[in-house]
C-alpha cells in the first residue's frame, strides 16, 4: 500500500481532477440522471399524499450529490489503503446492474451484479474477471453505503400507507436514497493504458512506479470510477432516523463479512463460491430481516385513543411552522376536540382564519398549544394523518421493473 502521507494528497488531487476527464464526467452525469428520475418518482408519491407539489425533489438530488461526493472520497481512501485494484470488471458490473434494474429497481446495486458476475466466472469461466477484487469492491462500496445510510438515510423519507401484519394498513415511511459515488481505486498500467482498456491523458499526474513493498513490482494508476448506491427500506415500528441507524449497523456487518470472504476467496475456490453467493443473498437477507422487524413490530403511526395522529408534515408549511412533526397527536382546533381524520380534514377545509391547535408532542410527550396561520391561496396546510380505516391504496413493498413485469407475464402465460 502507499505510504499514508504520500497517498493523501494524491488521492485528493485525483478525486477532484477526475471531473475534468470527459469519459468520467459523462458516466457521472448518466448516473445523476438515473438518480434524478428516482427522486422525481418519489416527489410524485409525495404529491399524491399531500395533494400538492412539495418541491423537495431538487433538495433531495442536491443532498444526495453532496453526500455521494463525501462518501466517494471516504471510499477512495478505504479502497486505496486496502490495496483494491480494478480493471475491466467495471464495464461488466454496470451492464449487469442496469439489466437487473429493469427487473426491479432495488437491484441497481453492485451486490447483485457482483455476485452474478463472480458466480458466472466460477461456474462458466466467463467473463474474465478477478473474483476476489470485484467482491472486495462490492464490500468497500457497501461500507460507504453503510456510512451514508447512518448520516442521511432518514432524510427525505416518503410517507406511505403500508399493509402490515394481518393485512391491516398502517402509516409508515418508505426510505429510499440513491447516491452517485465517484471513487478512486488502484489500477494496473500496461504500457500507456490501464488494464481493462481505460486510457488516461498524458498530463495525468498520478502515474507512478510500483507500490513500495509490492512483490510484483507493478506500475499503478489512481483511477477514478463511478458507482451508484441505492438504499430502500420501510419504517413502521421505528422512526426513519431509528430505522436508518439499525440498517446502517446491519449493512456494515454484511460489508465486513463480505470483505473477509473476498480476501479469503483468493486462497480457496470453495470460499470464492461462498463469497459469490453471499454477495447477493446476504444483501437480500439484510433487506428481508429489516422489513420483517418492521412488519412484525408494534406500529408507531396508528390512530390514538383521542385526537388525530400526524404521519408527515411538509417543511415550511403552516403545520410545520406551528411545530407539528410526524407522530404528534392533534387533539383540538380552537378548543373543540377532534373526532377523527374526517373531522380533522373537514375543519381544515373550512378554516380561513388562524387556528388555535392543541397537540401532544411525540418527542417530548408533553401537551402543547400554538396558533397555525392559514396557508396562502392554493397552498395546503401541509399535513397528512395516519390511516384510520381500511384503505384501498397502499404501498407495494416489492415492485417490479419493465423487464420483471414482462418476465412475470410470460411465466403466467406458460403456467396457464
Amino acid at each position: 500500500m502507499l505510504p499514508f502521507l504520500e497517498a493523501v494528497p494524491l488521492i485528493l488531487k485525483s478525486f477532484f481532477l477526475a471531473f475534468v476527464n470527459l469519459q468520467f464526467l459523462l458516466l457521472f452525469l448518466v448516473v445523476m440522471a438515473l438518480i434524478a428520475l428516482q427522486y422525481g418518482r418519489m416527489e410524485r408519491i409525495r404529491e399524491d399524499f399531500f395533494g400538492v407539489k412539495t418541491g423537495l425533489a431538487r433538495a433531495d438530488i442536491l443532498s444526495a450529490t453532496g453526500f455521494g461526493l463525501l462518501g466517494g472520497l471516504a471510499g477512495s481512501f478505504l479502497a486505496v489503503f486496502t490495496g483494491l485494484t480494478v480493471s475491466g470488471e467495471l464495464y461488466y458490473l454496470w451492464a449487469v446492474a442496469v439489466l437487473l434494474m429493469l427487473i426491479n429497481m432495488r437491484f441497481l446495486c453492485f451486490a447483485y451484479a457482483g455476485g452474478v458476475l463472480a458466480f458466472s466466472h466460477l461456474l462458466l469461466g466467463f467473463p474474465a474477471i478477478n473474483v476476489p477484487q470485484i467482491l472486495a469492491l462490492v464490500a468497500v462500496l457497501h461500507m460507504v453505503e453503510s456510512f451514508l445510510i447512518l448520516v442521511s438515510g432518514h432524510l427525505g423519507a416518503v410517507p406511505a400507507y403500508i399493509k402490515g401484519a394481518g393485512g391491516k394498513v398502517v402509516g409508515g415511511f418508505t426510505l429510499q436514497k440513491f447516491w452517485p459515488i465517484p471513487i478512486i481505486v488502484l489500477a494496473v498500467i500496461t504500457g500507456v493504458t490501464v488494464e481493462g482498456g481505460v486510457e488516461m491523458p498524458d498530463w495525468w499526474p498520478l502515474i507512478r512506479p510500483g507500490i513500495p513493498g509490492d512483490p510484483r513490482n507493478l506500475t499503478y494508476l489512481l483511477l477514478p470510477v463511478v458507482a451508484g448506491l441505492g438504499y430502500g427500506d420501510v419504517a413502521i415500528a421505528r422512526s426513519p432516523a431509528e430505522k436508518s441507524r439499525l440498517s446502517s449497523l446491519c449493512l456494515g456487518a454484511y460489508s465486513l463479512l463480505l470483505l473477509v470472504l473476498a480476501v479469503l476467496a483468493d486462497q480457496s475456490r470453495a470460499v470464492a463460491v461462498a463469497a459469490a453467493l453471499f454477495s447477493p443473498l446476504g444483501h437480500e437477507a439484510v433487506i428481508f430481516a429489516g422489513r420483517a422487524l418492521e412488519l412484525k413490530g408494534k406500529p408507531l403511526y396508528v390512530p390514538p385513543e383521542k385526537g388525530v395522529r400526524v404521519l408527515d408534515v411538509i417543511p415550511d408549511s403552516p403545520a410545520w411552522r406551528l411545530g407539528l412533526r410526524p407522530g404528534d397527536v392533534v387533539l383540538a382546533f380552537d378548543g373543540q376536540e377532534l373526532s377523527g381524520s374526517a373531522d380533522f380534514y373537514s375543519r381544515l377545509k373550512e378554516a380561513f382564519l388562524p387556528l388555535t391547535v392543541d397537540y401532544r408532542s411525540q418527542a417530548t410527550g408533553t401537551p402543547r398549544r400554538g396558533v397555525m396561520l392559514p396557508p396562502a391561496p392554493g397552498r395546503p396546510w401541509g399535513i397528512v394523518t395516519v390511516p384510520e380505516a381500511e384503505e384501498d391504496r397502499y404501498v407495494e413493498l416489492f415492485t417490479t421493473g419493465p423487464l420483471g413485469r414482462w418476465l412475470l407475464q410470460g411465466l403466467r402465460k406458460f403456467m396457464s
